[in-house]
């Protein structure tokens, strides 16, 4: 059986980190295309994964009857945009959340999946975790305690979330969202809390190893005036050494901690993106009919 010919649109992070591997590991796959609007990340993944094309135009690639599916990895405001256009060029389309920006583009996507017959599925892939699954059993069940117990046991900030959700069912969804978001607020706070010594340390560090440079070379010139005619060269050296030390000291200290912080805030930035994207799935789960 021929292998089923796939393009990527959009070669971005949730393309890198879940589509393309997941397309690699299926021997049924072929990813055919590579496209992105920055060529450079394009041609990067022909060469990372070899195999493939690269690509910048999408309507280019939605016009190679070849193409069987696309993958739309780009920025939210084209979600609808390229899934509409690969739904009419008859092809089979898993659209990253959210599938749309508001609702009418939503609509617009299902018309149009129902005029071409083919697949549209939208990347909400938290429907198919164990956990997720069976607190929607408990919620349709009407055992909200035993879902409240799942999540107390699991003691993540995903499943923090999700109890605080619990515990507003029954009031209006605004106020389960607003308990949401304000847990996801704490959350984020706990997980940054360190962050203003780390910043201080990385900006404070070379500012005090500058300040180790200026009082060495002071004491250095100090101690050249005092010996007068009988200086010689350890009389400066002493001081400029103690000068250089602590500006290496300094800077290294100070590199590290930036390094250290931006790896650190970005990390941080991932797990809001994560949250906010299951808060949304969490909400789509109570609007679901029994």
């Amino acid at each position: 059986m021929d292998k089923m010919k796939v393009a990527i649109i959009g070669c971005g992070t949730i393309a890198n980190s879940a589509h393309i591997p997941s397309y690699m590991k299926n021997e049924d796959v072929e990813i055919k295309y590579f496209c992105d609007i920055i060529p450079e990340r394009a041609e990067a993944a022909v060469e990372k994964y070899g195999c493939g094309k690269a690509g910048v135009d999408y309507k280019e690639v939605l016009a190679d009857p070849e193409v069987e599916a696309v993958s739309v990895c780009t920025p939210n405001l084209m979600h609808s945009v390229i899934s509409i256009d690969a739904l009419k060029a008859g092809k089979n389309v898993l659209c990253e959340k959210p599938a749309a920006r508001i609702y009418e583009e939503a609509v617009a996507m299902q018309q149009a999946q129902h005029e071409s017959g083919k697949v549209l599925n939208i990347g909400v892939v938290n429907r198919f975790n164990n956990q997720v699954n069976r607190i929607r059993e408990y919620i349709h069940e009407g055992d909200i305690e035993s879902a409240h117990n799942l999540c107390r046991k699991t003691d993540t900030p995903y499943s923090r979330l999700i109890d605080k959700g619990l515990s507003r069912i029954g009031r209006p969804m605004n106020d389960v969202l607003v308990a949401i978001e304000n847990t996801g607020n704490i959350e984020v706070a706990n997980l940054g809390k360190g962050f203003p010594w780390l910043s201080t340390t990385a900006a404070g560090a070379p500012m005090l190893g500058f300040l180790g440079t200026v009082t060495g070379m002071i004491q250095a010139f100090f101690s050249l005036a005092n010996a007068g005619t009988s200086a010689d060269i350890t009389v400066l050296s002493s001081g400029i050494y103690q000068a250089l030390v602590t500006t290496v000291a300094g800077l290294v200290v100070g590199i590290i901690a930036l390094f250290a912080y931006n790896y650190l805030v970005a990390r941080v930035n991932r797990v809001m993106n994560s949250l906010e994207m299951k808060t949304m799935e969490f909400m789509d789960l109570l609007n679901e009919p029994a």
